[in-house]
């Protein structure tokens, strides 16, 4: 089988892309080493990938964001392995970012590891402190209070005046956003007092948007009268602590599950979906709906 090395260097060539003046010592790094090291070595100018080499935090944060999605999605399937090359994306993510931050002389990932350290030690007194946390809730609050000094923190360092709203971050999605924003606003009693005067609401805005079409109003009315309308359905999953987020995605699985019937129904009569009827459709759709009742649905 040849030395040690020789057999390292035949698993590197069958298992991975080949390293650039690879030392037997990368091969028994410990993994977070050797990821670091890869990230350095696509990013060198003079022997990286050109197309890594010409990234920026602005370019690389859509597939940052893409890859966080996925794992939600390996989540959601319940599929373990994929889960576990999913975490690796995005872990590269993090890695990717950091690397950038090094070279500019900002940061490096120690410093990403060891802030998030400080600040789970800091937020968990109750774990590594003396404080006494009796239930979830209590937790809750008191994550609450600790992040709402850390914003007064950061206000003070800046030299700005503190918002409640602050660091509610523009890029989630508008969904989950719009939950955040409320229950900031909730925390200083700026909030509904049941659930049924959000479902007032949700009419209210709705005849609002059915009048501007009637009225065959902008495009830009309509907009805005549609957005106060989802704003509104989002305070009430909040409400029934539905996440709405959550919720919408069940329904596109839902769709995509009845929808994917109806194309095979009509592929077993030979059919295509441009052949059918409206009122065919609806009728196969129907007929889905009526076997997920019946405990049929995957």
């Amino acid at each position: 089988m040849g030395t040690a090395t020789e057999r390292i260097r035949v698993l590197i060539s069958l298992y991975y892309v080949p390293i650039r003046n690879f030392d037997v010592s990368d091969s028994i790094k410990n993994p977070m080493d050797r990821l670091i090291d890869i990230m350095a070595t696509l990013r060198d100018p003079q022997v990286g990938c050109p197309w890594d080499v010409a990234q920026s935090f602005e370019s690389v944060a859509p597939f940052t964001i893409e890859e966080a999605y996925e794992v939600a999605d390996a989540i959601a399937r319940k599929d373990m392995e994929d889960l576990k090359d999913e975490l690796g994306d995005l872990l590269f993510q993090v890695v990717f970012h950091a690397r950038m931050a090094e070279e500019q002389g900002s940061f490096d990932f120690d410093a990403v590891a060891l802030a998030v350290c400080e600040k789970m030690i800091r937020r968990h007194p109750h774990v590594f402190g003396d404080t006494r946390i009796n239930s979830a809730d209590d937790q809750i609050r008191s994550w609450e209070k600790l992040k709402q000094t850390e914003r007064k923190k950061r206000a003070d360092r800046d030299g700005r005046a503190e918002g409640i709203l602050d660091d509610v971050a523009q890029s989630l999605p508008a969904m989950m956003r719009a939950v955040k924003l409320q229950k900031r606003a909730a925390r200083v009693g700026f909030d509904w007092n049941e659930p049924h005067s959000v479902i007032a609401k949700i009419r209210e805005e709705l005849e609002e948007l059915e009048q501007t079409i009637i009225n065959d109003e902008s495009n830009a009315r309509q907009r805005e009268e549609l957005g106060d309308l989802l704003f509104s359905c989002a305070n009430l999953a909040r409400f029934v602590q539905i996440d709405p987020e959550d919720a919408l995605l069940a329904a596109n699985r839902k769709f995509e599950r009845r929808f994917r019937s109806i194309e095979h129904a009509l592929k077993d009569q030979g059919r295509a979906l441009e052949e059918a009827s409206l009122e065919e459709m609806e009728a196969l759709w129907n007929a889905a709906k009526l076997s997920e009742s019946a405990g049929d649905a995957p």
